[in-house]
């Protein structure tokens, strides 16, 4: 009886040092993008936000006003992932590297577009000047259920080695719509 209760402490101290882990981890991420900012753009930041909370006809939305646009968003996005085909799983992001004027992330998102999975693990490198913000895309990895299609292969490996993502979800809903008449046009013959 001592062994089991010891072993329900031991269970969750380790349960508990794992949060820990988690939220020291997470409060280090925002310690870095919080630093990303000087301290003269934080105030006029917070000064901006006080003048409109303040000025009363923009600062706080009723409730029915903010569900009537997440319901126009919804809306729009279910029209988009008809449209596409495209629908994401899962998204994941982390920031790797922040500083004054530069920021380095990694994402990581998963997918189906028709009847096609995909994955992509890519590094998002952000450049910021006094006049405009640069993003360019680096280590990009795409992993597709392609099969026996050596065509499909030679285009991810294209689009990797460029690292163009519009042209890969243009092209991959294109093809994943037309993979999607084969696959069927094929059964009702056999």
């Amino acid at each position: 009886m001592d062994n089991s209760i010891c072993q329900g402490y031991e269970d969750e101290i380790q349960s508990l040092e794992e949060e820990i882990k988690l939220l020291s981890e997470k409060y280090e991420d925002r310690q870095q993008e919080s630093t990303f900012f000087s301290d003269e753009e934080i105030q006029m930041s917070i000064k901006s936000f006080q003048r409109e909370s303040q000025g009363g006809s923009r600062g706080c939305e009723s409730p029915s006003d903010l569900k009537a646009q997440l319901e126009s968003l919804d809306t729009d996005l279910s029209f988009l992932m008809k449209f596409t085909g495209i629908q994401f799983t899962s998204h994941s992001k982390k920031t790797l590297e922040k500083t004054r004027n530069r920021a380095v992330q990694k994402h990581r998102l998963s997918g189906n577009c028709h009847s096609l999975s995909f994955q992509l693990e890519f590094q998002l490198l952000e450049r910021q000047n006094k006049e405009n913000v640069s993003a360019v895309i680096t280590d990009l990895s795409i992993i597709m259920e392609s099969g026996e299609s050596s065509d499909v292969s030679k285009f991810v490996s294209s689009t990797e080695e460029h690292g163009n993502l519009l042209a890969f979800f243009r092209s991959l809903s294109s093809y994943a719509e037309w993979h999607g008449h084969r696959r069927r046009t094929f059964l009702h013959f056999k």
